[in-house]
């Protein structure tokens, strides 16, 4: 049987051993999710601003992009100057102190839209280098709430089409509207496959000659006739070109441009005086006194018409009246009858007495 300070030996070294299997497993642990590295002094540095913009402690310190330690702090400072109400603590090693000059900014910035916030620190130019517990000016936080805000409207934007496309598909998916009809519908897919046998058809006929555009794609004779066409045209545009022919001076003679410049003068002035109410034509135009006679001579020839349609007066009475033109029409005959037998007996008719007194 073991002495009992043999099993008190053994219980030290078990103990011992999972003290430091412990402390293997944290510093694996520290190094492994852990900003700061192990056994590196920090230098405690400072940045003040209006409003924290939602940055939270253990947020990582970026110098140009370049992580280089975290914030271990961020409270409410107890001032009441612009852009000093918020207090923001970082946390960097001390030989990054020598990578920011004095002259750096700080300001707050984001992974994405909705990644998480950072302090990123902008390089400055001046040779002096910042010590521990030095302060670095900051950019105002409110162009960056006004970025992400801008940020927001265009995803609430995007979101806003998304659903409205995502409505689209689904109307299309159900086969509603022509595109839908078009996807979902087999007998709108029956009607364009018979078109495209029918063109395919139409296309096989061109290709051997028949119908009237096979013949005008494969009869030279109609070729022949139409080149010849197109050279007669083409003589007529080059004697037209040389100022031949009557449309030919119509397009080359100038005087003949000049003296339809002139007429069109000349209609122009014309136009001019009858919109001042010169001449015949134009006072036909402009004087009321004349135009107030021709509209009594109008309304006295209307009423003529009048009572001539009503039997007024002897040309009333003869469009109007039936005995009148029956009367007239006896009268013709007998005058008539009358000239035939003159022409037939004028002796009967025409008698002259002589007698001396």
């Amino acid at each position: 049987m073991p002495s009992v300070k043999r099993i008190r030996w053994a219980q030290l070294r078990v103990g011992l051993m999972a003290i430091v299997a412990m402390t293997i497993l944290a510093v694996l642990i520290f190094l492994m999710t852990g900003q700061k590295a192990l056994f590196v002094r920090e230098a405690i540095i400072y940045t003040y601003m209006d409003d924290s913009a939602a940055l939270a402690t253990g947020a990582p310190v970026r110098l140009n992009g370049i992580l280089i330690g975290n914030v271990s702090r961020v409270e409410l400072s107890g001032s009441l100057e612009p852009n000093r109400i918020v207090r923001v603590t970082m946390s960097v090693p001390r030989q990054r102190l020598n990578d920011i000059p004095v002259d750096s900014v700080a300001a707050i910035s984001a992974e994405n839209v909705l990644g998480t916030k950072y302090i990123n620190i902008k390089m400055g130019t001046s040779p002096q280098r910042i010590r521990p517990g030095g302060e670095l000016r900051s950019l105002d936080v409110r162009e960056f709430e006004e970025v992400v805000q801008a940020s927001y409207n265009v995803i609430a934007s995007l979101n806003s089409i998304l659903k409205r496309v995502d409505a689209v598909v689904s109307q299309i998916e159900l086969g509603r509207g022509t595109i839908g009809k078009f996807l979902v519908d087999e007998e709108l897919y029956r009607r364009v496959l018979a078109t495209v046998n029918e063109a395919q058809k139409a296309v096989a006929q061109l290709s051997t000659g028949r119908g009237t555009l096979g013949r005008l794609l494969y009869d030279e004779q109609l070729h022949d006739r139409l080149n010849a066409s197109l050279a007669r045209l083409d003589a007529i545009l080059e004697d037209v070109q040389q100022g031949q022919g009557t449309a030919g001076k119509l397009v080359r003679d100038p005087s003949l441009y000049h003296d339809a410049r002139a007429a069109i003068a000349e209609v122009r002035r014309t136009i001019e005086e009858l919109n001042a109410g010169r001449g015949t034509a134009g006072k036909l135009l402009t004087d009321d006194a004349l135009y107030r006679r021709l509209d009594n001579l109008v309304a006295r020839a209307d009423d003529l018409m009048a009572r001539l349609s009503t039997g007024q007066g002897t040309v009333g009475q003869f469009l109007v009246n039936p005995q009148l033109y029956e009367s007239l029409n006896g009268m013709t005959g007998e005058l008539r009858g009358l000239i035939k037998d003159i022409r037939a007996e004028p002796k009967k008719y025409l008698r002259i007495k002589l007698s001396l007194f």
